[in-house]
Order: structure tokens, then C-alpha cells, then sequence
């Protein structure tokens, strides 16, 4: 199977501190996307750049101590490549696109909007900008049989079994009417696939990801289900599992591990179901 999680670390360098390297090794997966590493170039270390069994790439924000997403790859793609064309967010280091044969990993990190208005209408500008390049993937994905899987924190939870407190939520930034009637729209009209729902459809506390540090938030089980693998239909149709791992905390967000069945082949190696 081709494991790819998605973990939005919270500070690269507080989850390498919490365990992040070790649990790399043993839980083994052969792509992580990582969002809100939140560190400058000059400040990665070996480790951080290249764990062991891995080649990492990285996006950067411009602003120091923000946002910033990353791959750790076992398998080094063909190319890698950052941003969407936009910008207004491109310097916010917010996506990262790794191309192998016939599959492309992205990693995405969607703006909060939950520090007051101004924030939700740049949010809202983001997603506006994101549709857009989404769009354009399932159209190169219709053109030219390219599979993709978009991993990452969306700051969105779709529908009420996607959170624990849904009723208190309902005017909240990441449960708005708005943003959730956008995510049915890349589900239902734009053709994407919610990996996790494909396989889970009913499930509900053993979907969050995300816990406030308000409170006993993690304690109480009180989470949300924000972060995603969202996947163009052929390759989502090969996922036989998917599990959010929450035996260690690297991060106030918990890492999403789908199984594909999938053969995925890059310059240096190959990984196939009779070796992986």
C-alpha cells in the first residue's frame, strides 16, 4: 500500500521536540504533507530537512513564525513545486505540489478566518483563488489521466457528525453556512472525493483532528474533523483505509494516514503493494 499522511505539525520545530523523527521511523509512511511548519529556511536543521528515510521540500512564508507547508518524501518526486499563481497568498507559503508519474501529493494549509472579520474575508478571497486552481487540476486530471490527492488543514469541517460541538459552532469561523456550502460544491458539483467520508461515512468521534487548547478539549474528545484528503476519483477509489493516529500528540492536530493501493514510481525508487 502507498501510506500518505496528512499532519498539520504546528511548529516543525515543538513537533520534532514531542516525538515527530521517532514516530516517522516506526509508523513508516511513504509521504507526509505537512502544514504550519511556521519556521524560516535558515532555521531548519539537517534533521528537520531530511529525517531518515525521507527528502523533505518545503514552501516558506515570507512572514516569520507563519504558516508554511512541507512534504517528507521516501520516495522523491519527479518535481516539486510551490504555490497556486496567486499573489496575494503565494507569500503565505500555503501549497506545495509534488509530481510523480501519475499522481501529484498536495499539501495545503487554508487560511483561519477565526481572529475577527478582515481574516474571514481573506479567507473567503482564498477560497475563491483555490476553487480556481482546484479546478484546474480536475481538468488535467480529465485531460491527461493524472491522479491527485490534496492533503492538508482546510479549516473547514463540513457537516454536523464532522465536530463535536456543531450547535455551538453554527456562527463560528470553520462551520459557517458559507464555507460549508463551499465544500459541497468541490464535492458534488467539482467532482472531488473526501477520502475519509468515501470510507467512513457515519463516523464521528473517531474522526477529529483537531482539538482547542481551551479548556479539556482533548481530554473531553471535544475535536473537529478539519483536515482532509480530498482526491480525484480514480485514486480514491484505491483507498482501503484511513485512520487519525492518536496515540502521540506532535501537535494540537492529530495525523490523517490513508492506505492507497497504488503503485507509485518516481526517479529513484518504487513502491508497489508486494514491497511496501
Amino acid at each position: 500500500m502507498l501510506k500518505v499522511t496528512s499532519l498539520n505539525v504546528n511548529g516543525i520545530r515543538a513537533a520534532f521536540r514531542k516525538g515527530l523523527q521517532p514516530w516517522l521511523s516506526s509508523y513508516g509512511p511513504h509521504i507526509v504533507a505537512m502544514q504550519e511548519v511556521r519556521i524560516q529556511d535558515s532555521d531548519l536543521t539537517d534533521a528537520m530537512r531530511h529525517p531518515e528515510g525521507y527528502t523533505g521540500h518545503f514552501n516558506l512564508a515570507e512572514r516569520k513564525g507563519y504558516s508554511g507547508v512541507g512534504f517528507y518524501l521516501s520516495n522523491d518526486a519527479h518535481t516539486v513545486n510551490p504555490g497556486m499563481g496567486c499573489s496575494e497568498f503565494d507569500p503565505e507559503g500555503r501549497i506545495i505540489r509534488a509530481d510523480y508519474d501519475q499522481l501529484s501529493i498536495v499539501s495545503a494549509y487554508l487560511p483561519s478566518g477565526s481572529s475577527g472579520d478582515p481574516r474571514q474575508d481573506a479567507k473567503y478571497r482564498f477560497l475563491a483563488h483555490y476553487e480556481q486552481w482546484m479546478d484546474a487540476l480536475m481538468q488535467e486530471h480529465r485531460d491527461t489521466g493524472r491522479e491527485f490527492i490534496i492533503c492538508g488543514d482546510w479549516n473547514i469541517a463540513h457537516q454536523e457528525i464532522d465536530l463535536k460541538n456543531w450547535k455551538g459552532n453554527l456562527k463560528n469561523s470553520g462551520f459557517l453556512p458559507e464555507e460549508r456550502a463551499w465544500m459541497t460544491k468541490v464535492l458534488n458539483e467539482m467532482g472531488w472525493v473526501d477520502v475519509y467520508r468515501s470510507l467512513h461515512p457515519d463516523t464521528t468521534a473517531e474522526c477529529y483532528t483537531w482539538w482547542s487548547n481551551r479548556g479539556q478539549a482533548w481530554a473531553n474528545n471535544v475535536g473537529w474533523r478539519i483536515d482532509y484528503q480530498i482526491a480525484t476519483p480514480g485514486i480514491a477509489a484505491t483507498a482501503r483505509s484511513a485512520h487519525v493516529y492518536k496515540d502521540e500528540r506532535f501537535s494540537d492536530h492529530a495525523p490523517l494516514t490513508v492506505d492507497y493501493e497504488w503503485t507509485l514510481t518516481s526517479p529513484t525508487a518504487a513502491v508497489s503493494p508486494a514491497s511496501a
